[in-house]
């Protein structure tokens, strides 16, 4: 018999091995709502389509029907993961459209929860991509610090979760000493923690054969492809607003960027890692150096909201409080824009305002990391294997609440 004549097309034979295979939006190692449309021959990824959609919180357009106060709350539900590091970086846009400067202890002090929320963040990037990869210690070991750093935080302002804690002008409430002090044990005993998760995973063969060489991003490509934070460094971009557009107190500090130039998950997972030791030295600095004096602008200006005691025991916090949160004439805001964005623990997070003069924004627009980090997917895990999809997705850090905008 004549071979060939009766075999299938090679077309054919192709599209028999080429399957298409939805992974989430409900897959544990997604940790969120994401969804991701696989085309898969046999083990191997040919190619990925992310889809976004399934936490809608538009907090976009909500920005434009709160005041610049009220929308704290909101921030607090974009990345959850570090919600206080959302709090300070809306809040510090609004200052900025303003024409304000808040005063030395409130930067202070912002810096201060701007890298323990760094911290906690990374904690949990890391020790989520360890748990994906099957280094379930680790992870318990993250989540432990995790708890220490919500106790910190309910003790600054009564919030574990969604803290709500920054205000036009200043902060909620003043750093007390108990936090102070919670904060100093906090940085005492996290490098010893610190070393334990590294002798954990630096030289564990499984995770490091999961994570070493896949989902590679060259500089270039970073480039090219918007990356910013540790995803970016760990490529070899050394770039860090904390440095190069200092804010808040950061050029009181001294403090290196972290860098590598393998651009896998392993260095991105490394970069992390040297980060939250970074974010200790600026944290034992800032509490070494915390100026005194009042941790809001003057109240006298009709901006920043008085304090409880003075609204329930004098006329002039009753008056100003009833100004900034019913009228307008608390707030005077310049028909103007501006864009100011911060080094937040997942990479560039900006805000964009547009103002007309009136107590909320004319527009409101977000460049949150998650949402430029998710677009890159499909590039770094094609060519791959299915079991390296959660590697790349956790070193990625996708927080889906930061998509859907």
């Amino acid at each position: 018999m004549a071979s060939g004549l009766l075999d299938p097309p090679a077309s054919t034979i192709e599209q028999e091995y080429r399957w298409t295979l939805n992974f989430g939006p409900q897959h544990p190692a997604t940790h969120t709502t994401l969804r991701i449309v696989l085309e898969i021959e046999g083990e191997k990824v040919l190619n990925a389509r992310p889809e976004i959609g399934y936490l809608h919180s538009g907090f976009e357009k909500i920005g434009e029907h709160l005041n610049y106060n009220q929308y704290v709350t909101v921030t607090d539900r974009m990345n959850y993961i570090s919600p206080l590091a959302n709090n300070i970086a809306w809040h510090h846009a609004v200052e900025s459209l303003l024409g304000i400067d808040v005063p030395p202890r409130c930067q202070y002090i912002r810096t201060i929860l701007f890298e323990l929320a760094r911290i906690s963040d990374h904690l949990l990037s890391n020790g989520a991509c360890a748990l994906d990869t099957g280094a379930f210690t680790a992870f318990l070991y993250a989540f432990n610090q995790r708890e220490v750093l919500y106790q910190v935080f309910e003790t600054l302002c009564g919030a574990r979760f969604t803290t709500s804690y920054t205000r036009v002008g200043g902060l909620m409430y003043d750093a007390t000493p108990k936090f102070i002090e919670q904060v100093r044990q906090f940085v005492k005993n996290f490098p010893k923690v610190h070393a334990d998760i590294c002798r954990l995973l630096n030289r564990n063969r499984i995770f490091v054969e999961r994570t070493k060489g896949i989902g590679v991003l060259t500089k270039e490509e970073a480039i090219n492809r918007s990356a910013t934070g540790p995803i970016a460094r760990a490529s070899g971009v050394t770039r860090d607003l904390r440095k190069d557009t200092p804010y808040l107190a950061y050029a009181d500090f001294d403090f290196n960027v972290v860098c590598s130039t393998a651009g896998d998950c392993f260095h991105r997972y490394l970069v992390r890692m040297d980060e939250m030791l970074e974010s200790v030295k600026i944290i034992e600095q800032a509490l070494e150096n915390l100026p005194p004096g009042p941790f809001n602008v003057p109240m006298a200006d009709r901006t920043v909201l008085p304090d409880k005691t003075r609204v329930y025991n004098t006329i002039e916090g009753l008056i100003t409080h009833f100004e900034v949160v019913m009228t307008n004439r608390g707030f005077q805001t310049p028909r103007d824009e501006c864009y100011t964005a911060v080094e937040a623990p997942n990479g560039e997070l900006g805000f964009y305002l547009a103002s007309d003069g009136s107590e909320t924004a004319y527009r409101a627009r977000c460049r949150p990391p998650s949402f430029i980090h998710f677009a890159m997917f499909p590039h770094l895990i094609r060519g791959h294997l299915v079991s390296d999809i959660v590697a790349v997705l956790g070193s990625l850090n996708i927080i889906a609440a930061e998509l859907d905008r």
